[in-house]
Formats: C-alpha cells, sequence, structure tokens
C-alpha cells in the first residue's frame, strides 16, 4: 500500500496524517498491512480450511443465561460449551442407530 491515508470508519472518508490529530489522534488506525489485507476476515475455521458451518438454534432465557454462567465459569464461550454438549450428545448416540 503505497498511499499514507487511512479509511475511517464505515464512512469510508479518507484521512490523512496531518487530519488524524482532528479525529482523536491515535484512535484512527493505521493503514493495514499487506499481510492484513490478504489475511481473511472473521474467525478462524475450526477444520482449519475454508469457513466452518454454523449451527443456530432458539433457546428460552433461562437456559441462556445458564450456558454464559457455566460458559464463564469453565473459561469458555457459549459456542465453545454448545460445540462439545452438541458432540457428547451425538457420541451418546452413536451404536444406538438413533433409537435411543
Amino acid at each position: 500500500m503505497t498511499d499514507n491515508y487511512t479509511v475511517a470508519g464505515a464512512t469510508g472518508v479518507r484521512v490523512v496524517p496531518e487530519e488524524r490529530s482532528e479525529f482523536g489522534g491515535g484512535h484512527i488506525p493505521a493503514p493495514r498491512t499487506e499481510t492484513e489485507a490478504t489475511r481473511g476476515r472473521g474467525r478462524p475455521s475450526l477444520g482449519g480450511q475454508g469457513r466452518s458451518p454454523q449451527v443456530t438454534f432458539r433457546a428460552p432465557p433461562a437456559l441462556r443465561a445458564m450456558a454464559e454462567e457455566q460458559a464463564a465459569r469453565d473459561g469458555k464461550t457459549v459456542s465453545q460449551l454448545a460445540r462439545e454438549a452438541f458432540e457428547m450428545y451425538l457420541a451418546s448416540k452413536e451404536g444406538t442407530n438413533g433409537a435411543g
């Protein structure tokens, strides 16, 4: 990247170094490096490459709160906790051919 400017937020306004102080100085990030620009966005894949499929479901507020509390106690995210619970449930059903 040869231009010496920063794109400010969602507006896409180009801000040159002299103008950065008007917008809070160090709060505007420097331009991304080539490595950062070519790196994919978001979290890394759980499978090592490509995108990880998502599973979405609804839960009552009390269940969500219990999951958040347990995840915090375990030092995990709710997603990690749900993934582990899903894996354990499916592993318990192996060999039963769904007749469990």
